[in-house]
């Protein structure tokens, strides 16, 4: 078991942020990763929990022990029990290494009440026999400053020679000349970096988006009373804009993600953010300040601003001091803001040297595939496979915004399907920015070349020309033409759609693929500690046992074709041979049926999900199945307990799932839940990538 201790260099260098990046980068290697925070350092404001080992457990599932209280840690530091407190520590930190293969222990932050925080951080070191790897930021200092101030705190530590101070991770880095810049002048200037024995660990470059709080937050920390909540829950700020000046210079920033904070009997700006709001324009939300109440007639006239979500709020302070105020804002990631943790922990983790780190661990006892590992290795084998996946939802927001993330990570090459004007417009009123080379089609313009080799596909299903034009007016059909004369390599729809929309047009023109009879769907369950893959849950009732093999056997082959080890558990309601009727039957019969055609699979049934997945029940219930209580591929039997038992898990114990991925066509289509998210929207465009790159040459 391995021990990397963090310590900051000073004070604001975001050292909660790197703890996210940090165990999310060692969770994409596959290594089991704990986290402990031995000494709360609560800030000002602060009345639950502790805030990193908090966004860390809602972030990535580690639940570790509870700090000390900052107010026990002086008590006891004042009365000279160093050695008493350090053993109170080493006892938490046993609880939180129990299992894993690492444990990053976050030190204090040095502040004028904690001035003793780098001593503490040293003892805290020695105790946990960890690695140190320390935290900066450049702030108003130039190169020489920063530089000086990291050799500084390494050789309090030690020095690089002592070979426990690894290297360094520096945050917030802003550069004009670039990131790759910004290095190499750090490295030609700095003699820590001459050698080996110091690493740059990670160079993380400011982004606004990081630090972007929700309208919702502002209110709070303001103490704002709220006049119109609308998605003020959703929305956030990256700009203030304090309005003194006439409407016709204002008109150019009001932009997406911009506060507007403008006295309350302002009704011109009032009146201007709300036509913008209703021009499709989400700004962070209008702030009313110097105690002036909105005129209710002005209100009146803005209700369909109100009603599209623009948040409205009022504060008593004049102009000055509110924005005096806002600017003084606490910046730290709220521990309910889970979206903005999610990013930071995924853009800290992408800037880390995290294979060094991995291979610094050394062998871990077993690789597992974790959610962060499962959803880092989806983007990178997405990017390797360059595919082209076309998107019939084309003027849909969310899929507008998912192809331009696509696109622009080089997930996939995205084909919009929409007319272009309504895809700019789309991006304009929602602050997308459309990367180069994102594909827009216009079905108008291409839809006439696909009805001749669509009548040549369905010639005998009697269709002939006119049908077939009428049919591609749907886009979802003309995607799946591109995809059966392989123009495409997947396609992508469902936001708007429903599944029988997107399957029907891929049974008639691509049909399944050989040696299978039927389609069927997975679920990518993401648990905290482990991924699952569950099947049928979306698209067959009631399948025969013969079917329902086949749906094992396509579901395990789903599994091992994205790195998870399939263990296929035939659910019922009986486990072995202790229950009888027809259900459990026909579950019996198709693990008989699946066993004759791989014999090699892992395959047991029936088992009881409890059976399946618990170890110590499965050794009670079945102590001689190679399955029990290690199945990774659940496969239900029937489509009402399938998508009951999914949506179940996914609510009841907070767990994200990918999918549903269709298995058993010819190429590759996915179906989307109409209640999609953006994120969702990627990853599944990143499973088709993949699913068409693991096709039969």
């Amino acid at each position: 078991m391995h021990t990397f201790f963090i310590a900051p260099t000073g004070f604001g260098v975001g050292l909660t942020s790197i703890s996210l990046g940090l165990v999310g980068a060692l969770e994409r290697a596959g290594l089991k990763v704990g986290f402990f925070k031995p000494i709360a350092q609560p800030h000002q404001g602060d009345m639950g929990p502790e805030r990193s080992s908090e966004l860390i457990a809602r972030t990535h599932g580690l639940h570790s022990p509870k700090p000390l209280a900052l107010a026990h840690v002086e008590r006891m530091l004042g009365d000279g029990q160093l050695d008493e407190l350090l053993e109170e520590i080493i006892s938490l930190y046993q609880q939180a290494a129990e299992g894993k293969d690492v444990v990053i222990v976050e030190g204090m932050v040095p502040t004028r009440q904690a001035s003793y925080a780098a001593r503490v951080n040293f003892h805290l070191a020695k105790s946990v026999d960890a690695e140190v790897i320390l935290v900066s930021a450049p702030e108003q200092e130039n190169l020489s400053e920063l530089i000086d101030r990291v050799e500084i705190q390494a050789q309090l530590f030690g020095g690089p020679k002592d070979a426990k101070v690894l290297g360094v991770i520096l945050n917030k880095v802003r550069s004009e000349d670039g990131i790759e810049a910004f290095t190499s002048r750090l490295k030609e200037l700095s003699p820590l970096f001459k050698s080996d024995d110091f690493r740059l660990l990670g160079c993380i470059p400011w982004q606004d988006e990081l630090n972007a709080p929700r309208t919702r937050d502002i209110a709070d920390l303001l103490g704002a009373r709220v006049l119109n909540a609308g998605d003020y829950e959703q929305r956030r700020m990256l700009k203030i804009v304090l309005c003194a000046r006439a409407v016709a210079n204002t008109v150019q920033l009001l932009k997406p993600g911009t506060l507007v904070v403008t006295p309350g009997d302002r009704d011109d700006i009032i009146l201007a953010a709300s036509l913008a709001a209703m021009n499709g324009t989400p700004l962070a939300g209008l702030l009313l300040c110097s105690d002036f109440a909105p005129d209710p007639r002005i209100m009146e006239l803005c209700r369909g601003a109100l009603q599209s979500g623009l948040p409205v709020m009022t504060v008593s302070t004049g102009s000055y001091d509110t924005a005096t105020n806002l600017n003084r804002l606490n910046k730290e990631i709220p521990v309910d803001d889970k979206e903005r943790a999610d990013t930071v922990a995924d853009f800290v983790a992408s800037h880390i040297d995290h294979e060094w780190l991995f291979t610094r661990c050394g062998t871990p006892r077993e690789l597992h595939l974790s959610p962060p590992a499962f959803r880092y290795q989806l983007v990178q084998r997405a990017k390797a496979a360059n595919k082209r996946i076309v998107l019939p939802e084309g003027s849909e927001p969310r899929t507008v915004q998912a192809a331009a993330i696509c696109q622009a990570r080089g997930i996939a090459r995205c084909v919009l399907l929409a007319k272009p004007e309504e895809v700019h417009e789309v991006a304009r009123a929602h602050g997308i920015a459309l990367p180069e080379g994102l594909e827009i089609l216009d079905p108008d313009l291409i839809r006439e070349r696909y009805v001749e080799p669509m009548v040549e596909l369905r010639k005998g299903k009697g269709l002939n020309a006119p049908m077939a034009a009428a049919q591609l007016e749907d886009t979802v059909v003309l995607g799946t033409m591109m995809l059966a004369l392989d123009e495409v390599d997947g396609l992508v729809s469902g936001a708007i759609n429903t599944t029988a929309n997107t399957i029907r047009p891929a049974l008639q023109l691509i049909k399944t693929a050989p040696g299978y009879q039927l389609v069927s769907s997975v679920f990518f369950m993401l648990l905290p500690d482990q991924v699952l893959v569950y099947g049928d849950c979306a698209v067959n009732p009631d399948p025969t046992a013969a079917e329902l093999a086949e749906i094992a056997l396509q579901s395990a082959a789903s599994a091992s074709a994205f790195g998870i080890t399939p263990r296929v558990a035939m659910l019922s309601y009986s486990t072995g041979d202790s229950g009888s009727g027809e259900e459990v039957e026909k579950v019996r019969q198709a693990t008989r049926l699946a066993r004759a055609i791989n014999p090699d699979l892992l395959l047991d049934g029936p088992l009881q999900y409890d059976a399946a997945a618990i170890e110590s029940v499965g050794r009670q219930k079945a102590p001689n199945s190679a399955v029990a209580g290690r199945a990774t591929v659940f496969i239900f039997p029937d489509l009402n307990t399938g998508n009951t038992t999914y949506k179940a898990v996914q609510r009841s114990a907070d767990c994200v799932s990918v999918g549903p991925m269709l298995q058993g066509l010819r190429k590759p289509v996915n179906d989307l839940s109409r209640g999609a998210l953006v994120d969702d929207i990627v990853y599944t465009i990143a499973l088709t990538v993949i699913q068409a790159a693991n096709l039969p040459r």
